[in-house]
């Protein structure tokens, strides 16, 4: 599309997100809380994350559900396929819709959920829906520069680094230096067919161990 015939999207969000291992649901605090609170119970979860750790699942559903609406995020929560449990979550932010940009950001994944397919599945959902359903032009990952884990997912996943912002904000009274990652409309062809390659049955062995990682998938044009 040329740009002198650019309009503004829709938000994302609003519609459950399905894949053959997860589904991405809406976030309902009525629904998921309790479930969200014991899954996201350690609380090293939360060091990179504007948050402290909840007492309990009232106390979450309160002090999230607080933020994430003060800060217009949109929140999915991510169910196991198999068994149903809800096993992590991630919001969109950072909305720009009159210039197809939005990020995604507060992922905490329970211990359940890290390093798995799983994982991976939701966020190639995520930026599906973002690229494919609403046709947008940029999407962020951003974080804490010392978040070593949240850096190599993103590379992992495709996004390019872009920088570090010094002195972006004081975050639980210590200065936070960010770094920046993005994916661009016309990369995502070629990120997503990757990992879809890569999520293949036929590329774990009997022992659910991958034969081929993402990112030599990627280098190789899939």
């Amino acid at each position: 599309m040329a740009l002198s015939e650019w309009t503004s999207r829709k938000a994302p969000g609003g519609i459950v997100l399905t894949g053959d291992r997860v589904v991405l649901e809406p976030l309902d605090m009525t629904i998921h809380a309790d479930g969200l609170f014991i899954a996201l119970s350690d609380k090293e979860l939360w060091t990179y994350l504007p948050f402290t750790g909840f007492q309990d699942a009232d106390d979450f559903a309160v002090g999230f559900g607080e933020k994430a609406r003060s800060n217009d995020w949109i929140t999915y929560v991510i169910r196991r396929a198999s068994d149903e449990s809800l096993v992590g979550m991630a919001s969109y932010m950072r909305l720009r819709p009159e210039h197809g940009s939005v990020e995604v950001g507060c992922v905490a994944f329970g211990e359940a959920l890290k390093r798995t397919p799983e994982a991976t599945e939701a966020m190639y959902l995520m930026a599906r829906h973002v690229f494919e359903d609403l046709g947008y032009r940029r999407y962020e990952w951003k974080c804490d520069a010392n978040n070593a884990p949240s850096r190599k997912a993103a590379l992992r996943l495709g996004f390019q680094f872009e920088g570090i912002f010094r002195q972006d904000m004081v975050s639980k009274g210590k200065n936070r230096d960010t770094a920046w990652f993005s994916m661009l409309d016309h990369e995502w062809p070629a990120i997503g067919s990757a990992i879809q390659t890569w999520l293949a049955d036929n590329n774990f062995d009997h022992t659910g161990h991958q034969k081929v990682s993402l990112t030599k998938i990627r280098e190789r044009g899939g």
